[in-house]
């Protein structure tokens, strides 16, 4: 899937003449979770673990049948709490019109490929991630920008959900250890834990429906900096446990 794996440069480039507003340049950037700092431009807080999640639907089935699909990016306290709905007076309700207007139409594409509901529409699923995990950012706040207009931040947000699903190949990582998706097949949530983890650096969480159906995983980040230009690193999911028996189905689409 060659067209899965752009480059973070490569959109980062497309991002810096779209955007009217820049964000803050941080030197010295503190790592979320370790370090310290007030300035909550540069320093995410009390959201400084992230977590990356991805969907394997299969009942109704989304998205490519050779890749997982984006849920989202949400930023949990350290200790794995979190907080919801930060700010409801950016709760944006047309992230399609805002990426189109920032010239992100290929990040837009992206996401109709990618990112997608399985019980709404695109557009509300993605109003309701931004709303409820995005506007928890501290350092996607609009303070944080010079020259800003509204809906920069969330642009950024969603450029950069999608710039860092690209990082995390699911599918091809589960596939190179032999494990695909089978009808009839059975596999080691061991198994697929170590497979995902020699791939990403740190343990991931990997959850089920249906008892011991695989569907959706979980990859923990801190970040060196902010959000919009800084440094994930893996890390555990803290407080996040998978429901996975030891054997698990992983069906496919």
């Amino acid at each position: 899937m060659p067209s899965l794996f752009k480059t973070g440069s490569a959109l980062a480039a497309t991002i810096s003449f779209a955007l009217a507003g820049t964000p803050e340049t941080c030197s010295n950037p503190q790592t979320s979770c370790s370090g310290s700092s007030t300035n909550t431009c540069c320093f995410n807080t009390p959201g400084g673990l992230f977590q990356q999640v991805q969907f394997w639907d299969t009942d109704p089935v989304t998205g490519p049948d050779d890749s997982w699909t984006i849920h989202g990016l949400w930023p949990n306290s350290c200790d794995g709490t979190y907080s919801e709905n930060c700010d409801s007076s950016r709760a944006y309700t047309d992230i399609t019109s805002l990426l189109t207007a920032a010239g992100q139409t290929s990040v837009l594409d992206y996401m109709n490929t990618y990112w997608l509901s399985d019980d709404e529409s695109n557009e509300a699923f993605w109003d309701h991630e931004w709303a409820t995990h995005g506007t928890c950012v501290s350092t996607l706040d609009p303070s944080c920008y010079t020259d800003y207009s509204k809906g920069d931040e969330a642009v950024d947000f969603f450029t950069k959900v999608v710039s860092l699903f690209k990082t995390l190949p699911t599918y091809t990582w589960l596939a190179n250890a032999g494990i695909t998706p089978s009808s009839s097949k059975t596999y080691s949530l061991s198994d697929m834990n170590s497979a995902l983890e020699k791939a990403f650096g740190a343990p991931v969480v990997l959850l089920c429906q249906d008892t011991n159906v695989v569907y959706e995983i979980y990859y923990g980040f801190h970040v060196t900096g902010n959000v919009q230009n800084g440094t994930f690193v893996p890390t555990t999911s803290t407080g996040s446990t998978t429901n996975c028996p030891s054997t698990v189905k992983y069906p496919p689409k």
